[in-house]
């Protein structure tokens, strides 16, 4: 598909259908993508469904009004046995995922895809969403089993049962970038929006089935939704960055330790000299020493110093 429109990525941006009750977000990544990545080293397998759920959490993100942490958690009995992605309000993105290296190695790679994200994740697990809103100091958790042959309609499932919305998803993702594109059918207002939003919705998933995931990846969004939604006006509004940011720090690796307790953390240091948390989004690690410590668990705030952070 050649086109002269440019490529615009690290943005999430949101689009409507005039007149019609469909809504939807679109995702593209880069530099945030390789960023999350730098101190990970994933096998392709892998690499390509963090990489999906990492679009998945941007757009379940966007469809949302909170401030606060939505937190993409898959958990399965396949190669794959833990997944977390992160996105806040403001689209500051980090993720994880563990995987067991000798299950890996057993996968048929070149197989179907269906075939292979069943490998991936096992023929039984589930998908959390949960969202910690800061304005109202609760905690919303949404689980639903893992469904279908693809991480993208496990985000359908999950939005038929909380949101009660049709809801039709694409992912992809490649060691260069992830991308996403979610389309939504809102409830009509009276008869005749009904029977238009119908039609447009039909339009829109029998036009989603046919978008490649190279053309997610690869070509700009107004070319995919102008062959999408052909002979339908569309909005289009101004992206929002997303970027790359772990949310570690001293203070925070500090609170884990306490909650740890003093005798648990002084055992440790006196086996190895000293105590260091790795955080396993960023691979940052932070060392405490016998100062650090006994200045972490005194109850005086002018005892101590930071923690090195190397």
């Amino acid at each position: 598909m050649q086109t002269d429109t440019p490529l615009i990525s690290d943005q999430v941006r949101r689009f409507i259908l005039e007149q019609r009750p469909v809504r939807g977000h679109w995702v593209h990544l880069e530099r945030a993508w390789r960023e999350l990545r730098a101190h990970a080293n994933y096998p392709p397998p892998v690499n390509e469904l963090l990489g999906q759920a990492v679009a998945a959490v941007v757009l379940l993100s966007a469809t949302l009004k909170f401030r606060g942490t939505l937190t993409f958690q898959l958990q399965g009995s396949g190669a794959v046995n833990l997944l977390v992605a992160q996105c806040t309000h403001d689209f500051r993105l980090r993720a994880v995922a563990r995987f067991d290296e000798t299950a890996l190695a057993g996968l048929n790679a070149a197989g179907a895809p269906a075939t292979l994200f069943r490998e991936l994740v096992g023929s039984d697990g589930r998908v959390t969403v949960t969202i910690e809103a800061e304005e109202l100091s609760t905690r919303y958790q949404g689980v639903v089993p893992l469904s279908g042959d693809s991480l993208a309609q496990s985000l359908e499932a999950y939005f038929a049962s909380s949101e009660q919305l049709p809801t039709r998803v694409v992912l992809a993702a490649d060691p260069e970038r992830a991308g996403g594109l979610l389309v939504q059918k809102l409830p009509g207002k009276d008869t005749d929006v009904d029977e238009a939003g119908a039609d447009a919705w039909e339009q829109a998933q029998a036009s989603l089935a046919q978008v490649t995931e190279r053309e997610l990846l690869n070509t700009p969004m107004e070319v995919v939704l102008a062959q999408a939604f052909a002979g339908l006006d569309r909005r289009v509004f101004r992206g929002s960055p997303v970027n790359f940011e772990c949310r570690c720090s001293p203070d925070r690796v500090a609170g884990v330790l306490k909650a740890l307790g003093a005798g648990e953390i002084r055992d440790v240091l006196r086996e190895q000299g000293c105590v260091t948390v790795t955080c396993e989004f960023c691979q940052r690690p932070y060392r405490f020493d016998s100062i650090d410590i006994e200045a972490l668990f005194t109850d005086t705030p002018e005892a101590g110093r930071p923690p090195a952070v190397h």
